[in-house]
């Protein structure tokens, strides 16, 4: 894009912010607009399970940039604005009340949304979502000591909010249909690690139990499983995955593949001018030799940085494996991997509570996950990103 150009980033997360600030640190003088539908600044959404949930740290601390950054560095960021259509051939997007941008660039980084289940009663809209600042704050608002809250599913967003609403003082239920938290993506060791520590917390849970319907049921709900009794509530948050928000690039005819808008590794998209960046992209991987489709906080800020760099004339690409970290309560888990396939898994126990296990797939090293073992973590990532036998 050239210095005259116009930067137009939809999404205010830390994929689009991620973009702006390698745009400028490499150069780029152009225009830069930044829209988010929220109606906060970019912000840091891991704490929303843990410390902010648990009312630890008050909003300013979530925000990535203050207002200072915007001024100084020239991005004009719109709160509460949605993009209603892209139109890639002439360079423009239409907003909600039918304002159009013209731009020489775009980077579509629209994140992801929550999921309901298809079960009845999933749709009521006072069954909470986890994604944003407004959902933190409504379950803080609904959970506190002596009140009863159900957590459906047994992800990291389940398990860490379940044990943050327990250290509320709340009496919690978990509802999922493993038999272990993260049984399938991760084995039934960790699943038993992760699920010991819910447990510690006073979370109970009903694993292997598929959910049939919530119910209303006295200014509360009945959730319930099928062959078991019904759990009684007085909130119900689900945690059951997420959908990537490419509604915007499809109706455009970017090319979508794997529930993500195609792109290379530099994150350029089918379209001329447009990236693709965070949960929305499916993305070559230089490391890895193929398309991935990665949903973590590490790798959204990872996508911005490459795309901002190219975009300011720089030379940069996705290389790296994929990494995340998750705290439940005050047990951190670190796991960096290409992707969820494994056929072996290698569980070494240090003692003390500490773990490592090395995933592979015939034969080659492509995940590790630790606890309390940071220099496996480390040289976990050479081994994945090498192509390094199992140990």
């Amino acid at each position: 894009m050239n210095r005259d150009g116009h930067l137009l980033i939809v999404g205010g997360g830390p994929a689009g912010l991620s973009t702006a600030q390698a745009y400028r640190e490499a150069g780029g003088e152009g225009r830069v607009t930044m829209l988010t539908a929220e109606a906060h600044p970019p912000y840091r959404r891991p704490p929303l399970t843990k410390e902010y949930l648990r009312g630890e740290i008050p909003g300013d601390e979530l925000r990535m940039q203050d207002d200072s950054w915007f001024r100084e560095n020239g991005v004009t960021l719109r709160l509460s604005t949605a993009v209603s259509s892209l139109n890639p051939g002439e360079m423009s997007a239409e907003l909600e009340g039918g304002e159009r941008l013209y731009f020489d660039a775009c980077v579509l980084a629209t994140g992801s949304e929550p999921l309901r289940l298809p079960v009845p009663g999933a749709d009521d809209p006072e069954v909470l979502l986890m994604r944003t600042i407004k959902d933190s704050e409504r379950l803080r608002e609904r959970v506190s000591a002596g009140t009863r809250a159900v957590v459906v599913g047994s992800g990291f967003i389940g398990c860490e909010a379940a044990a943050s609403l327990s250290l509320r003082g709340a009496e919690v239920t978990m509802i999922s249909l493993e038999n272990t938290p993260q049984e399938e993506r991760l084995g039934e060791k960790v699943g038993g690690h992760i699920l010991s520590w819910i447990e510690a917390y006073g979370v109970k849970t009903r694993f292997g139990a598929p959910l049939s319907e919530i119910e209303p049921d006295n200014g509360g709900y009945l959730v319930k499983v099928e062959d078991d009794d019904p759990v009684a509530a007085d909130t119900v948050l689900l945690g059951t995955g997420v959908k990537p928000r490419t509604r915007l690039a499809e109706e455009a005819g970017l090319e979508v593949a794997e529930g993500g808008i195609v792109a290379d590794s530099s994150m350029r998209t089918s379209a001329p001018g447009v990236f693709a960046v965070g949960d929305i992209s499916y993305a070559h991987n230089e490391a890895a030799g193929r398309p991935l489709h990665v949903e973590h906080w590490g790798e959204a800020l990872n996508h911005g940085r490459v795309a901002g760099t190219v975009l300011a004339g720089g030379v940069a690409a996705w290389d790296v494996a994929p990494g995340f970290w998750s705290t439940i309560g005050a047990y951190t888990l670190k796991y960096v991997a290409w992707g969820e396939d494994w056929d072996d898994a290698h569980f070494t126990d240090h003692g003390g509570g500490a773990f490592t296990v090395h995933y592979g797939l015939e034969g080659v090293c492509v995940g590790v996950l630790t606890h309390e073992r940071d220099e496996d973590y480390e040289r976990g990532r050479e081994l994945v990103e090498s192509g390094a036998p199992l140990p």
